[in-house]
């Protein structure tokens, strides 16, 4: 290689131009979007909920019944932060896509001069053999395109999970989170939700299914000798982000 060949530099600019957020994500699983900059959350923040015409009304020191969380009739449904509440997921989502194009074109052109006042005759004895200007130019052309994709998905998935309600916005709605993880044979088992709920969508079990959560943030996977053991090497994940086909 010649000292001042450019292919180094050449190569240290398509390693940069692949990305070093692709190399950050070498064995570890997608990041989840930021809540934050989005509009969902803006709107939780400043959008008030409308005001509960309805008051509970506290009994009596009299009375044998007390209205209070603790009690036998009161409201045991999380409200205020620190509160815990139980997360129902169940997700049966099943897609399938199929789509097919084809495309397909033809052409062919040619240009010749066997009779021009003598001229091509001329020409012709000056042509090695076998070249004639009978047939000066001749051009074909054909070009053909077809594509074929399919997509089919099939998720089930049944979970619970105890979250925490970490933070109550000025319009009513709560933010919780939780997170849960087993171990089982040395391989860990870990699941995290978060997201945004209304203290009217809580059930009178304590209970919220995920379909009411706003912004929600499911993630279900694991740790360990297994997980590793799906997931190609290092080695292979930063060959198929280098190279460019």
């Amino acid at each position: 290689m010649r000292p001042n060949s450019p292919f180094p530099m050449l190569a240290a600019a398509a390693l940069a131009l692949t990305g070093c957020s692709d190399l950050r994500q070498i064995g570890q699983p997608p990041d989840f979007s930021p809540l934050v900059p989005t509009l969902e959350h803006h709107a939780l923040y400043t959008v008030p909920l409308p005001e509960v015409t309805e008051r509970r009304q506290v009994a009596g020191g009299a009375s044998l019944w007390s209205a209070g969380t603790r009690s036998l009739l009161g409201d045991r449904r999380a409200s205020q932060p620190g509160d815990i509440l139980t997360v129902v997921i169940e997700i049966d989502d099943s897609a399938e896509i199929s789509n097919s194009s084809q495309r397909g074109r033809s052409g062919a052109q040619g240009f010749g001069a066997p009779q021009f006042l003598g001229l091509p005759q001329l020409i012709d004895r000056e042509l090695p053999n076998g070249a004639s200007m009978a047939d000066a130019v001749s051009v074909e052309g054909s070009t053909t395109f077809q594509g074929q994709g399919s997509v089919r998905r099939n998720e089930r998935l049944t979970l619970r999970v105890a979250t925490t309600i970490i933070e109550r916005l000025p319009n009513g709605v709560l933010r919780i989170e939780g997170s849960q993880e087993v171990r089982v044979n040395n391989e860990l088992r870990e699941l995290i939700v978060t997201g945004y709920i209304r203290p009217e969508d809580i059930s009178r079990r304590n209970e919220i299914a995920y379909d009411r959560i706003a912004g929600a943030r499911i993630s279900y996977g694991g740790r360990g000798q297994i997980s590793q053991m799906q997931q190609p090497g290092w080695g292979q994940q930063i060959t198929d982000i280098i190279l460019p086909y």
